[in-house]
């Protein structure tokens, strides 16, 4: 009985999570802008899609140290973001090991790094021939006197002029030990619905063969748990669900409860590469006071509509420029209009635009007004030249931090997305969460 109440908290405390997480990948000031983490070099040897990092991470080799160096398993993560001014910023960076509720674990600094946690970001370049002046500034993880030790969440915290109460931007990203097999697979099925407007994600986790029977005293259902996220949100993300069956080398999830998610809808696109021509779902370029602007086409309540396939990189963004080779510092900002004709606004909570063209999050700057005049909600939003997916989020009063689709994308069983499945090991008495499996599960 002492030990179901003692499970019992251990899940109500993992289902509030992100209510109290410390850490997320964000920006704290309107002057930064387009915070990007991606492979400071191309994967080679490029994996089947399942196997592809949703979001770019790094595997701990057998080693046991994550170098600068990278190898065919091992890659080198560029963290990057410009400041909107050609002032030279001091900016310094630490790095902070997180367990999986993205608060800050108990390892001391040498339990997680080899080298300092410290540094300062020297690499930068001010844009070249650009309507609006920026910096872009630029560091890699991990770099010639920081070296990765520990599995898990980190946090890297950016703040100026040697202030550490100064932050400016988080960002989190995942160093995995490969020690688990998964397999999942996304169905129709639901307990709320067949073929319908959900979709339930089915799981199995086990120990892998080398090390099932040194890791014999490892109790599968109390030092392992999984945490869920579809498209990389937040809000909807699932923490440590208790398995359907448990085995003694496997966990299962089978028509589970806490694993159904809503379908909703492929992204919507734009492509504001040019500043001459209109890109995809762009109606019109227009140069007015020093600023380029793209107002976009009116997009549609999509809620009545059958499913319609499209092809779509599930909420991320690409940051290119037509006639460069060097989109970092050549690449304009753009007003960007967005406009979602609706006869009469909807009363019952807010309209966000979500992807990571803002973060996956809920802020003022996503955050959609209503036009009582041309009876329309829209946003406008200054960002790099790029292609950006996105789709319009609906999050009622009574839900707070709940996003529904189902307001103005619609839902459906066959869209495509991408569940991410983190499984972290947490034995009795350690002071931290390794992190010790990955895997991109798509449903098709």
């Amino acid at each position: 009985m002492q030990m179901k109440k003692m499970l019992l908290i251990l899940f109500s405390l993992f289902a509030i999570a992100p209510l109290w997480a410390q850490y997320v990948t964000q920006t704290f000031t309107p002057s930064i802008k387009t915070l990007r983490v991606h492979y400071a070099s191309p994967v080679p040897d490029e994996p089947p899609l399942e196997n592809m990092p949703y979001r770019p991470y790094l595997v701990l080799p057998s080693s046991g140290v994550i170098t600068e160096q990278g190898d065919a398993n091992e890659h080198v993560l560029e963290i990057s973001f410009d400041e909107m001014s050609h002032d030279v910023h001091q900016y310094t960076y630490r790095l902070h090991h997180l367990n999986a509720d993205y608060c800050e674990s108990d390892l001391t600094s040498q339990e997680y790094v080899s080298g300092f946690t410290t540094a300062d970001i020297v690499d930068y370049e001010h844009s070249l021939n650009t309507q609006r002046n920026y910096t872009h500034y630029r560091f890699t993880l991990p770099s010639e006197d920081m070296h990765l030790t520990a599995s898990g969440l980190y946090a890297v915290r950016i703040y100026e002029d040697g202030n550490p109460d100064n932050v400016v931007a988080t960002v989190v990203f995942a160093v995995v030990e490969p020690q688990v097999d998964i397999v999942g697979s996304v169905t129709s099925h639901t307990i709320q619905e067949i073929n319908g407007r959900y979709q339930q994600l089915d799981l199995s986790v086990s120990r892998q063969s080398s090390l099932a029977s040194r890791q014999s005293s490892a109790n599968m259902a109390g030092d392992y748990f999984v945490v869920v996220r579809q498209n990389d949100r937040i809000d909807n993300q699932v923490f440590a669900p208790k398995p359907s069956y448990i085995e003694a080398n496997c966990l299962r999830w089978h028509n589970h409860g806490a694993l159904i998610f809503e379908g909703g809808n492929e992204y919507r696109h734009l492509d504001i590469y040019s500043t001459y021509y209109a890109g995809y779902n762009v109606d019109r370029i227009r140069f007015d006071r020093n600023d380029y602007h793209a107002f976009l086409l009116a997009d549609d309540v999509r809620t009545s509509s059958l499913y319609i396939h499209e092809y779509d990189t599930d909420g991320q963004l690409l940051i290119n420029a037509e006639r460069t080779d060097f989109d970092d510092t050549e690449a304009e900002y753009m007003w960007v209009h967005w406009f979602l004709p609706m006869a009469e606004p909807i009363r019952d909570g807010a309209i966000y635009i979500g992807g990571d063209v803002f973060g996956n999050r809920l802020a003022l700057q996503n955050r959609m007004l209503y036009d009582n005049e041309r009876h329309c909600y829209y946003l406008n939003a200054l960002l790099k030249q790029g292609a950006y997916d996105y789709q319009y989020w609906h999050v009622p009063t009574a839900t707070q931090q709940k996003i529904t689709l189902q307001t103005i994308e619609g839902s459906h069983h066959e869209t495509e997305n991408c569940y991410t499945v983190y499984v972290y090991f947490r034995p009795f008495g350690s002071r931290a969460d390794r992190l010790v499996g990955l895997r991109n599960i798509l449903s098709r």
